[in-house]
């Protein structure tokens, strides 16, 4: 037992939040990207939020730099699973606020990808020439959890709030395109005319899905309550990016806090996973 919930019989890491979830259904699965399959992009937080501060405190307001850190870091965390847009939409009514005239979101969402670009460049490039192994840089035993559900007949689907040219091409780099026969959908800048949460009623309407036929996988806010909206299982995926197999601990609470009924720290278990999901809750 922990203070999220009961750890699974024969486990040593996957909690149990939700005991009464409708286990052995599943027909669809759902994985966010970035932080949940893969590690190329791992610290955007700390490209994104400082950027964010930078811009807040040419204001001038007379707001300390940890005041604003803390504001804005709390709502970048909130909008995660979601377009990078909706970010940076944020951003502009926060400058407003303080009677400033913001640019257009998608300038900064442009200034953004400039800056994390420096940052990941060389994980990029070292994935595609050969020189980092490509499962380095995804979660422990995301290609076998992947795998696994393929064996089991179960239609992947990709979603992320990142770009979609970016996504398709990481997913390529780190050889993983190849399990999502779903498709694979990223951001768009006519973001008003895609997202999640549009993608899960998609996917429960293609399939003539009811909910504990979808699973969904993510470490953001957005997969997660969106799932639990049309009553799909929800997997937290609360995973320490630069510690892999440790707890990220503001993963692990926000995650529940969304409705959570699974939280993993990564794939290590996968087995006992999979076997719980498709076995029924009566395991618990």
């Amino acid at each position: 037992m922990t203070e999220f919930g009961k750890i699974l019989p024969n486990s040593q890491r996957i909690i149990v939040i939700n005991p009464n979830m409708n286990c052995g259904q599943i027909k669809c699965a759902l994985f966010d990207f970035d932080g949940t399959l893969s590690l190329l992009r791992s610290g955007w937080q700390d490209v994104m939020v400082p950027m964010m501060v930078e811009i807040l405190l040419e204001l001038k307001t007379g707001e300390t730099e940890e005041q604003l850190t803390n504001l804005v870091r709390d709502f970048v965390d909130r909008l995660t699973g979601k377009q990078t847009i909706y970010q940076m939409i944020r951003l502009c009514e926060e400058i407003r606020k303080r009677g400033g005239t913001p640019k257009d979101p998608l300038e900064y969402k442009r200034e953004y990808h400039e800056r994390l670009w420096k940052v990941i460049k060389d994980r990029v490039e070292g994935v595609k020439s050969g020189k980092i192994p490509k499962d380095q840089m995804l979660l422990p035993c995301s290609r076998q959890i992947l795998e696994a559900l393929k064996e089991r007949g179960v239609t992947l689907y990709l979603a992320s709030g990142t770009d979609t040219e970016y996504v398709l091409d990481e997913a390529e780099a780190l050889d993983i395109a190849k399990y999502f026969d779903g498709g694979i959908y990223g951001a768009i800048d006519e973001w008003e005319k895609f997202d999640k949460d549009i993608l899960i009623r998609r996917i429960l309407t293609q399939h003539k899905l009811s909910g504990p036929e979808l699973v969904a996988f993510g470490d953001g806010f957005v997969e997660i309550e969106e799932t639990k909206k049309v009553g799909g299982i929800a997997i937290g995926v609360a995973s320490d990016e630069f510690n892999l197999g440790n707890w990220n601990e503001w993963k692990l609470k926000r995650l529940t806090d969304a409705g959570a009924d699974l939280l993993i720290p990564d794939y290590r278990e996968w087995q006992t996973l999979l076997a719980f999901l498709f076995c029924g809750s009566d395991l618990v």
